[in-house]
């Protein structure tokens, strides 16, 4: 992840794909920017964005395994606890945005929003 001052630089990334695509073979499998909730997203704690196209996702429109990482680093970088019932109002700010709270403690993340279903299946091994 890279850090941002303000929502709005965020909002504004118009990353070079081809190039975030060969950061894969170093292992990367994609790259996220955050900012604190500023300019026009004051009403949330922090905003994102997630980019892993050489997984064959441009932009992930929310991203909830990113939100593992972020709910504790706004945790530490915000110095508010996200512990007992205190949850942190995110949004990821893409061109498909959505909006979603986080929880942590210790040992685990977690989040809260609205999802829709787009693939339902059964597996047997």
């Amino acid at each position: 992840f890279v850090r941002y001052t303000t929502a709005a630089q965020v909002r504004a990334l118009r990353p070079d794909m081809p190039a975030l695509a060969a950061l894969a073979d170093s292992g990367t499998f994609g790259v996220g920017a955050t900012a604190p909730g500023t300019d026009g997203d004051a009403d949330v704690d922090f905003v994102s964005r997630f980019f892993a196209p050489a997984k064959g996702i441009a932009e992930d429109p929310v991203t909830g395994s990113a939100h593992c990482t972020l709910a504790p680093l706004w945790k530490a970088r915000l110095g508010r606890s996200l512990d007992g019932g205190q949850r942190y109002r995110a949004r990821q700010v893409g061109s498909r945005s959505g909006e979603l709270e986080c929880e942590s403690d210790e040992r685990r993340v977690v989040m809260y929003g609205n999802a829709v279903t787009v693939l339902r299946g059964e597996l047997e091994l």
